[in-house]
């Protein structure tokens, strides 16, 4: 053993300190780095030196530097973070949601409900006084307004999500490209098993936390590592690396397949995702992503898309659910408005047209809200008396112009009959009204039309109908008050609007009938039957489904409220496990710095000692 081979020891103490001084310092620089995980420079004896008789030791070799991370942390916290991104998006679109209805504030469509149906009551009183009917309109308008406002706002932010999506998927694309490259920067360095690349697995651990913000998502990166002779804590993968979303493979080592985001296939362009693999064949994924911000913007939308359906929207989603019950209680709204305006006695009625009510189409085929059983097709005279009453049959196969199973209602209408029960056979309601139904089979929709006789029209003859539980006058729009199908195009009859004094309160055409107008009153507290899009039936007033409409918005954003706190406060709690395992302690690493400087001091005065010996030495054989 030469005083040279002392030296050398002692120099790679000095190397070795310098190597931990350096760590220590690049601890200390990424303090403030939540995504850095702190190194620790694991060293050991060099190979000693054996004399035959005695071993002599060499230094110390510096085996590696490692992160201290603990994977099963870590997933635990990419998990939380896919949570609590999920249900931060969602509560914040719900309360946005929950501002377009505004009515615990003394404004929104429930109050437009009682101003309403208060003016029908002020009708009521007076069914000829031009003033409450110009009100009436007035307020039903409004109603009408909000209605479509409100639905407008909930359609618009469903499109501004559908825009972010896009967006989003965008930016999962991006990630999952730079992990692909990572990997190949990984994989070069560790081509020996010393070789640890810390700060390129740290980035690909920061991508992993920000994808899993946007998605929940599986990874394998090999055999788990554990070192318990370094750190209890330190638990790693190995160099294998696969990512997959919903079952297909996103990231394969260095091999990267993008999802893709297309809406070329549907009249909403509302988008639709897809893995494409590598013959090119597309696997859609947007039933089955979940968590994350996707996966909250997806249940949102909405996820299941036909183009045949809907109008190319989707037929599901929490947004989606909102405007499908505002429309099925402006449709609802409008046909019981109707059913009861058709009532009051005209000289003729039209129908709205009907599209796909063919002639030969079972009437309750072609609506959920129409219903067997019946209703009477009335005639008054120009003094308000009742002439001539006909029952008409709704049947499981009756049809409006059809007679192959059972009588349609052309026929009904059309059949002599002694509906007076005085056998005169001219003075039924066969004889004062022409009723007719046409379909157009270019344009695929159909009209409803009775029409007093040309020879009794100067008579001043007129025709109403009441039913009684079919919803037929309503649902086929055979004498409107109100118009449109669904809370996007819900409002007064143009006609109406125009002149207000053509509105009719009465349902006999004679001074005092406001039989029509009290009806209206009294509609506001009948049971309705509200058909949801979801096969459901609400058996509510109308005010009452508007209610629970709101109260399900309510309850909703409270939920997720609730969920939002116990993701963060889980969050939270992992993320502050994985700092106090992972993240860089300034006092440790001052302590650190202070012992590896030390050493280093140490080391040097050994190299000193060991120069001054060989001064002595040389001095010798002078």
């Amino acid at each position: 053993m030469s005083l040279f081979s002392a030296l050398n020891t002692s120099n790679s103490g000095l190397k070795a300190s310098e190597v931990a001084i350096s760590t220590a310092g690049h601890n200390i620089a990424n303090a403030n780095n939540e995504y850095y995980t702190r190194q620790r420079v694991i060293t050991s004896a060099s190979t000693p030196l054996n004399t035959g008789v005695i071993e002599i030791g060499t230094g110390v070799s510096i085996t590696s530097i490692v992160r201290i991370h603990d994977e099963f942390v870590y997933n635990r916290l990419k998990d939380s973070a896919t949570s609590l991104s999920y249900d931060s998006f969602t509560k914040k679109s719900l309360e946005e949601v929950s501002q377009y209805f505004p009515d615990l504030d003394g404004v929104g469509i429930g109050v437009d409900l009682q101003n309403y149906f208060s003016a029908w009551n002020d009708l009521a009183s007076n069914a000829n006084d031009g003033a409450q009917k110009i009100a009436l309109v007035q307020n039903a308008q409004t109603l009408a307004t909000n209605l479509a406002s409100t639905r407008e706002n909930v359609r618009a932010l469903q499109d501004s999500i559908n825009g972010q999506l896009k967006t989003n998927v965008d930016e999962l694309n991006r990630i999952g490209k730079e992990i692909a490259n990572l990997n190949k920067a990984i994989a070069n360095i560790e081509v020996l098993d010393t070789n640890r690349a810390n700060d390129l697995r740290d980035q690909r651990d920061q991508l992993e936390l920000t994808m899993a913000n946007l998605i929940n998502f599986s990874v394998f990166k090999g055999d788990l590592l554990s070192e318990n002779t370094i750190d209890a804590s330190l638990t790693d993968q190995g160099t294998a690396y696969h990512l997959n979303i919903a079952g297909n493979s996103f990231v394969d080592g260095m091999t990267f397949h993008p999802i893709v985001i297309d809406n070329t296939s549907n009249e909403s362009n509302y988008y639709s995702i897809y893995s494409v693999s590598q013959d090119g064949t597309r696997t859609e994924l947007t039933e089955k992503l979940n968590g994350g911000k996707i996966g909250s913007m997806l249940d949102l939308r909405g996820r299941h898309i036909d183009s045949g359906e809907n109008s190319g929207y989707p037929t599901d989603g929490t947004l989606q659910k909102y405007i499908d019950d505002l429309d099925t209680f402006a449709k609802t709204f409008i046909e019981q408005t109707n059913n009861v305006y058709a009532k009051s006695a005209q000289s003729s009625m039209t129908s709205a047209s009907q599209e796909g009510l063919k002639d030969s189409t079972v009437l309750t085929n072609h609506s959920d809200n129409i219903n067997t059983g019946t209703f009477d097709v009335i005639i008054y005279d120009k003094s308000g008396n009742e002439i001539a009453r006909k029952t008409v049959d709704i049947t499981s196969t009756t049809t409006m112009n059809d007679d192959t199973y059972t009588e349609s209602i052309v026929t009904q209408l059309k059949t002599s009959t002694d509906d007076n029960g005085d056998n005169n056979s001219i003075n039924d309601v066969d004889d004062f009204l022409l009723a007719s139904y046409t379909y157009n089979d270019l344009t695929k929709d159909g009209k409803f039309s009775l029409q007093i006789k040309s020879e009794y029209q100067l008579g001043g003859y007129t025709v109403a109908i009441e039913d009684n539980g079919t919803n037929f006058p309503g649902v086929i729009g055979v004498s409107q008050f109100l118009e449109g199908d669904s809370a996007a195009n819900m409002s007064v009859v143009q006609a109406y609007k125009e002149d207000p004094d053509k509105l009719n309160g009465f349902a006999a055409p004679i001074e005092g009938n406001n039989d029509v107008a009290n009806a209206m009153v009294q509609l506001q507290y009948e049971t309705l039957e509200f058909n949801r899009k979801n096969g459901a039936t609400i058996s509510e007033s109308i005010e009452g489904f508007y209610r629970f409409v709101t109260t399900e918005i309510s309850t909703d954003g409270e939920s997720i409220g609730r969920r939002y706190e116990t993701s963060e406060s889980l969050y939270n709690t992992i993320f502050g496990e994985f700092q106090s395992i992972s993240g860089v302690n300034i006092d440790e690493e001052l302590t650190d710095l202070m012992k590896f400087q030390t050493a280093y001091g140490a080391n040097a005065k050994v190299i000193t000692t060991i120069d001054q010996m060989l001064n002595t030495l040389l001095g010798i054989k002078e």
